[in-house]
């Protein structure tokens, strides 16, 4: 028997941008550790084997972050602090529930589009 996949992918939006640029940031002073927050938490309930934190750069969702995504699914998370991360570990990677008040509204995030379909659309196929 092989070793198994994990049920789950949880994305960390870790961009950073410099002071002065026009696009907030997911990171910021006061949220550099949430990542580690994460990951930390998830060894500590013994579940890191089956759900695999993810640093990732820009989620595209800037004016909303700092922003979680969790697969599967596409369940996006935003406005994510240390409080939240434990309510997503606990209730929806544990108890099978997403969050709904911390979930990305609708009007953010529409349903997925599949690349022949845009380029459709675009007029390029």
């Amino acid at each position: 028997m092989g070793q198994p996949q994990p049920a789950f992918y949880i994305f960390k939006c870790q961009q950073s941008n410099p002071p002065g640029m026009p696009k907030p940031s997911c990171v910021r002073a006061d949220n550099r550790d949430h990542f580690q927050y994460l990951a930390q938490s998830l060894m500590q309930k013994g579940i890191i084997a089956t759900v695999q934190p993810i640093q990732t750069s820009c989620l595209g969702r800037c004016n909303l972050g700092p922003v979680m995504l969790v697969e599967p699914g596409h369940f996006m998370y935003v406005a994510v602090d240390k409080q939240a991360i434990d309510r997503i570990i606990n209730e929806h990677i544990i108890g099978g529930e997403p969050v709904a008040d911390l979930l990305i509204k609708d009007m953010f995030w529409d349903k997925a589009i599949q690349p022949k379909d845009l380029m459709r659309q675009m007029g390029r196929l």
